[in-house]
């Protein structure tokens, strides 16, 4: 089992659920910096992912450019299915922002003040 997968554990949710965004605001004070955190998270957990995939999916590649020589493999499909039914990224980061953790921290320097 891939270290992503084990990562995310049994707890993650495969589907979208209603989440309240009063606690999601009071993480960080401001709804919109709590957005944009589970975001940005949400991009590295997808980028991880595809690399993952990739890394997998190139083990069934050829290198060939002939059309005649293009079949299915049964192990890729499974493979690609497999990341199918993950969880988007999306509900992965806001799961681990609602139970602190990820790590972010406020920048100082405030150019509109």
């Amino acid at each position: 089992m891939s270290k992503l997968r084990r990562q995310l554990g049994a707890n993650t949710p495969n589907v979208a659920e209603t989440r309240n965004v009063i606690d999601i605001k009071n993480k960080t004070g401001n709804l919109y910096e709590s957005i944009a955190i589970v975001a940005k998270r949400a991009n590295q957990i997808n980028i991880a992912i595809k690399e993952e995939l990739h890394s997998k999916l190139e083990e069934f590649a050829s290198h060939t450019d002939s059309l005649e020589e293009v079949h299915e493999n049964k192990e890729q499909i499974e493979i690609s299915k497999a990341y199918e039914r993950m969880p988007n990224p999306a509900l992965l980061a806001t799961q681990e922002f609602l139970e602190n953790k990820i790590y972010y921290r406020k920048n100082d320097n405030d150019l509109f003040s």
